[in-house]
């Protein structure tokens, strides 16, 4: 499904009040809109933490699984830089090619196609414009996203957006709610895309 057009993406970042928590005043992120490329997805600097509560899959709030407390501490790889302030990300991808790889595995193929692993806060921008695109069975990971451990080292976890079950600790009352989770970097999972995009565009938006 084509993404709503920039413009109702900002308006709609705005009624959720994620400027707010992305620093920006809301005529800012409504310009940057009108700068940025047609097609993409609009992605704003707001934490992880507090766009996850914002996804909604019918009735059912999203949510941060108990064992990733340091949610916000995942930042973007040295494969995918993002531009500071509020940019569009192009040509987004779940990735379901490579259902069944490890991202240990696709992300050398990805960037030898000339595109980026998707970050944690791209794949829940996308979730709060388009909650159909994580699907039972067709949600993804986000290996644009990483935990740099004290020696320069990357965290084996993996960011990834899916559905919950409603088991163990997620509680049967999250049953069907959109899910934050990890998964390791060398695991494979068939039910979980390794998403990616095709370039990430700067937008033109001013702080005050």
């Amino acid at each position: 499904m084509p993404l709503p057009s920039l413009h109702d993406q900002a308006e709609r970042l705005v009624r959720l009040g994620v400027h707010v928590v992305a620093g920006l005043a809301a005529d800012d992120l409504l310009e940057a809109a009108r700068t940025g490329p047609a097609g993409g997805l609009l992605v704003t600097g707001a934490p992880a933490s507090s766009l996850a509560p914002l996804m909604r899959r019918g009735d059912r709030p999203g949510f941060v699984v108990e064992d990733m407390t340091d949610v916000d501490a995942f930042g973007p790889t040295d494969d995918s830089p993002v531009p500071d302030g509020p940019y569009v990300a192009t040509g987004l991808d779940r990735g379901e090619a490579f259902g069944n790889r490890t991202p240990a595995e696709a992300v050398p193929e990805i960037l030898a196609g000339g595109r980026r692993p998707l970050t944690l806060e791209e794949g829940l921008h996308w979730v709060l414009q388009d909650e159909q695109v994580l699907e039972r069975n067709h949600c993804f990971m986000t290996p644009g996203s990483r935990l740099r451990k004290p020696n320069g080292a990357y965290d084996a976890r993996t960011p990834a957006l899916w559905i919950s079950n409603g088991t163990g600790r997620d509680g049967t009352e999250r049953r069907d709610a959109p899910k934050l989770g990890w998964c390791w970097w060398g695991n494979r999972h068939t039910w979980l895309g390794i998403a990616s995009c095709d370039e990430r565009v700067a937008a033109c938006a001013a702080h005050r």
